[in-house]
């Protein structure tokens, strides 16, 4: 019997991930893509520095954790060593006047017990709140009511530790603010972070660009395994035929497994990995060609997620430095940026830093003039000069208290990955690769 055709639309993480779960499944593998570079929302973009030297940015400065074991085994597979790829640090959100926490390379829980003890500008009300706070969400299995937000779970706390624990925490985790943010999936990533064993907090910083990390690797993995990757081919519509295979019809009709094909082919299971919104248009169709009932449902719960934006403000000026790799920046209306990173410590562009504001709302450049202010304000830099400022209007769905997300299985023949498909953790790299992985089980489910 021939393998299964398997076509993923979307070269994302989700969808290279996907597409390694299908192949090793033994299933024939194309990938489509409508950009001409993979990656997706977590991905390489190319920059001029202020005297005319070309850099290497990213669309958005992404962490990983330790706890981040699929996303960890996925590089391993198509060649990437963490080890190298990624710099570790114990999990830290310390403020450029050293203020914060730092947790000690120590195993759970005792690196929170004695990080939370040594906290600077940490007074002991605020870490005796803490402590008991944590205890009782542990003593409730790290659960709490659907319709529970952050704020509410966290209102024993004291301001200073909103301000400077709980509030960066949430928006580096969820891209959501902690008074519209889920509670439940808030806790879902505290525990594995916290409690998934020696390291699981650990912060995982890229010390390469995000398309090299992972999506590019993957793409090299897949078609030595004899898969194909379609890169600027965006499909207009999903085609299901009386065989219960499927058809893809992209801009010029029916395409084929390969750019330049001349026959169109058809495909026993299509993984939808492209943007929630965009996975929503071609279902859509199917909705209101075929009348498919269950097309309908699923258009409308992709169709109903609201979206949050990050904004990542790069800045240059020769010879700037950090303290550390990574820094937590105080955040106000006037100082919008949440972190701030030396990319020089990280892939040696030297003097470049990315400074980061999550769930970021208003004009791109009145975002960049605050950022250059708070960064004179906060980290006394002279000279720094913005490079680029890179929007993503729709980086993340809004996480809220008790969010109805996309189910996997679409269809029969027809499945949906990504970070925004139902699952436990926010709109992260790591639920992302999750989803793909599992997607090639659901698929061989029905």
């Amino acid at each position: 019997m021939a393998p299964q055709k398997v076509a993923v639309i979307g070269a994302g993480w989700a969808g290279m991930a996907a597409a390694i779960a299908h192949r090793q499944a033994g299933r024939q593998v194309t990938v489509f893509e409508a950009a001409r570079t993979v990656g997706g929302r977590a991905r390489a973009v190319p920059g001029v520095l202020p005297d005319g030297t070309a850099a290497t940015l990213d669309n958005g400065q992404h962490i990983l954790i330790g706890a981040y074991t699929e996303s960890l085994r996925l590089m391993r597979l198509v060649g990437m060593d963490p080890a190298t790829a990624l710099l570790r640090l114990p999990l830290t959100l310390q403020f450029p006047d050293g203020q914060g926490l730092q947790l000690p390379d120590l195993p759970p829980p005792l690196d929170a017990l004695l990080g939370i003890a040594r906290a600077k500008g940490w007074g002991w009300q605020d870490k005796i709140a803490l402590l008991r706070t944590a205890t009782a969400w542990q003593l409730r299995g790290f659960r709490c009511a659907p319709h529970t937000s952050v704020a509410d779970l966290c209102a024993p706390l004291t301001p200073r530790l909103m301000a400077e624990f709980i509030d960066p925490l949430c928006v580096s985790a969820l891209n959501t603010p902690a008074r519209e943010a889920s509670g439940q999936v808030f806790l879902r990533v505290l525990q594995d972070s916290l409690f998934s064993g020696r390291g699981g907090s650990n912060l995982l910083l890229p010390r390469t660009d995000l398309g090299a990390l992972f999506p590019e690797a993957a793409v090299r993995w897949l078609v030595q395994q004899g898969g194909q990757v379609v890169t600027g081919q965006r499909i207009q519509r999903l085609v299901p035929l009386p065989s219960g295979r499927w058809q893809l019809v992209g801009a010029v009709g029916a395409v084929g497994t390969a750019q330049g094909a001349e026959a169109a082919d058809s495909f026993d299971h299509i993984t939808l990995a492209c943007p929630s919104w965009e996975a929503a248009r071609l279902v859509e169709g199917l909705a209101s060609t075929a009348g498919l009932a269950a097309a309908a449902r699923w258009d409308a719960a992709a169709s109903a997620l609201r979206f949050e934006a990050i904004t990542t403000v790069y800045a240059h000026a020769s010879g700037a430095q950090l303290p550390l790799p990574m820094l937590a920046l105080r955040n106000t209306a006037a100082h919008p940026a949440q972190f701030v990173f030396d990319r020089g410590q990280l892939d040696g562009q030297q003097g470049l830093l990315a400074f980061v504001v999550s769930a970021s709302d208003g004009d791109r450049a009145l975002i960049e003039q605050q950022v250059m202010q708070q960064a004179a304000a906060q980290l006394g830099l002279p000279g720094l000069r913005p490079v680029q400022t890179v929007v993503e209007k729709r980086a993340t769905f809004a996480c809220t208290p008790g969010l109805q997300r996309p189910a996997m299985q679409v269809l029969p023949g027809l499945t949906a990955c990504g970070d925004y498909v139902e699952g436990p953790y926010p709109a992260t790299l790591e639920g992302a690769v999750l989803c793909g992985t599992a997607v090639a089980a659901c698929a061989a489910a029905g």
